[in-house]
């Protein structure tokens, strides 16, 4: 590996100015700096959780060269993970001289705003979504305001707002697309291929300059805090009040961000987020389309990364069940090391996975379902949108010419300490017809699979019967059934 460069301070561009910082703490969050330090308090704190959206920003980054512009949540995104991106606040809005931004004006005009607490974070989240679509469907705004909360319920003056914000201007003449080339042009001389050191002792962060910079500084100081996306160790700080120091930031890393096919096998980096990842993956295992839309909000998903949701290995990970389904692998790294493991094999126990100091998920390698075979994924919430999983089941079957079961595969989240395989259930269907029948009698070997807790987000009675019903449901929907299972408030309409 080249000799790295060290660099002792952040930079990244804050609305249209450039920024360095020299001092950062390892747990600074973007919220606290944009309001205490730069007094730009149109960004609010509602949550400090990643669930209100009030704190909403975008965040521009280069993307294969391309300057891409996400909503994200400032709350619980660190000022050290901001190296070389352009940071964009509701102070930035502006029309022609004299009038609001179309954004603005349109939530004036359809009486969009009520309190007011909360309305920045929808100008964002609507602004980051007409930049991407000027035009976009009722279904497209929804999507980009899961992560929105408005306690007023002013939802419909909103969306009246939303579908008019053409109606007031050009999205191709707004200023930020209008500045793209210089912007882009002034983050690309920010990146000079240098590794980010600051402070010393515990209370340092650094920002390694590549995926190979960051394998030796794990391997030096395996105890340091890896932060991708930060959707999780964000409420460590804000919630938890948790000392992370010292801290390795990896988000937007050369070398972890790539997400590939080759022989129906793709390869997703541990630095690929939800949303990098969604249009590979809705494409190529349709069922995971859907689940992506209810992981979090727009904000949570374009800063969250499947690696990070595998490596915490966390018993409610929306991800690691399909993905075991699926028969998944885990590519591990230390140093220049490495090791591929099945999926299933990662998670141990409670809070401990098979990773050993030093040792980081660098990528997980995903088998597309071969024609014929079917594949589903359910996931139980109190609420339908941006809420963490009560039970989750994917389901993977084979069936042989003969209408029996060749091979299936079964893995729950939120049923045990770790995301699970039931076993005695995919035992008692294997080889036999696939029928209600079969089905019923393989619900009994349930019990012995799991043993499931009751905690605020179910009982374990319900966990328990639930589990039971998706398989049943999974049986339904793969026999020929033509009811409808699901239907969505768009759709209904």
């Amino acid at each position: 590996m080249a000799k790295i460069t060290i660099r002792n301070e952040i930079r990244f561009i804050l609305n249209g100015r450039d920024v360095a910082l020299p001092s950062v703490a390892p747990d600074a969050t973007l919220l606290d700096w944009l309001r205490l330090d730069r007094s730009l308090r149109g960004t609010k704190e509602g949550c400090a959780e990643g669930d209100c959206g009030a704190c909403t920003v975008l965040v521009g980054k280069l993307s294969a060269g391309k300057l891409v512009y996400e909503s994200v949540n400032a709350c619980i995104r660190f000022l050290g993970s901001l190296d070389g991106t352009h940071v964009v606040t509701v102070e930035h809005l502006r029309g022609a001289p004299g009038q609001l931004h179309p954004v603005q004006q349109a939530m004036v005009d359809f009486h969009g705003s009520q309190c007011g607490f909360c309305t920045p974070g929808f100008v964002m989240s609507l602004y980051g979504l007409w930049m991407k679509s000027p035009d976009p469907s009722n279904a497209a705004i929804e999507k980009a305001l899961q992560g929105n909360l408005c306690r007023c319920t002013g939802y419909e003056a909103i969306m009246r707002a939303a579908r008019a914000i053409s109606s007031y201007g050009k999205a191709a003449k707004d200023p930020l697309a209008a500045e793209r080339k210089a912007i882009t042009a002034r983050l690309e001389a920010m990146r000079d291929g240098s590794r980010v050191e600051i402070g010393t002792g515990r209370q340092r962060l650094v920002v390694p300059a590549n995926a190979d910079d960051f394998a030796a500084v794990l391997d030096k100081e395996p105890g340091t805090t890896v932060v991708a996306g930060s959707t999780d160790v964000g409420l460590w700080v804000t919630k938890h009040m948790r000392d992370i120091s010292p801290v390795v930031f990896i988000g937007n890393l050369d070398g972890l961000c790539a997400i590939s096919e080759d022989n129906d096998v793709i390869t997703i980096g541990a630095g690929v987020t939800y949303t990098d990842a969604f249009a590979t993956l809705a494409k190529r295992i349709p069922a995971l389309g859907p689940l992506f839309d209810r992981i979090g909000g727009e904000q949570v998903r374009n800063m969250g990364t499947i690696g990070g949701n595998i490596a915490n290995g966390s018993p409610i990970g929306d991800t690691p069940p399909p993905l075991i389904a699926l028969g998944a692998q885990l590519t591990l790294r230390r140093g220049k090391k490495r090791r591929t493991i099945a999926l299933e094999d990662f998670f141990i126990a409670y809070g401990k996975q098979d990773r050993q100091p030093g040792e980081f998920v660098e990528a997980v390698h995903v088998p597309v379902p071969a024609k014929g075979t079917k594949f589903a994924v359910y996931k139980i919430t109190k609420r339908r949108d941006e809420d963490i999983t009560a039970a989750l089941g994917a389901f993977f079957l084979d069936l042989a010419k003969d209408g029996t079961v060749a091979d299936i595969c079964i893995a729950y989240g939120g049923m045990a300490a770790t995301p699970k395989r039931a076993f005695g259930v995919e035992k008692a269907l294997l080889g036999k017809p696939w029928t209600e029948a079969t089905v019923e009698t393989a619900m009994s070997e349930y019990a012995g699979d799991f043993t499931p807790l009751t905690d605020m987000r179910a009982s374990a009675e319900y966990r328990a019967l639930a589990a039971k019903n998706l398989l049943l449901r999974f049986f339904a929907e793969t026999s020929g059934s033509k009811a409808p299972f699901q239907v969505s408030r768009n759709e209904a309409a």
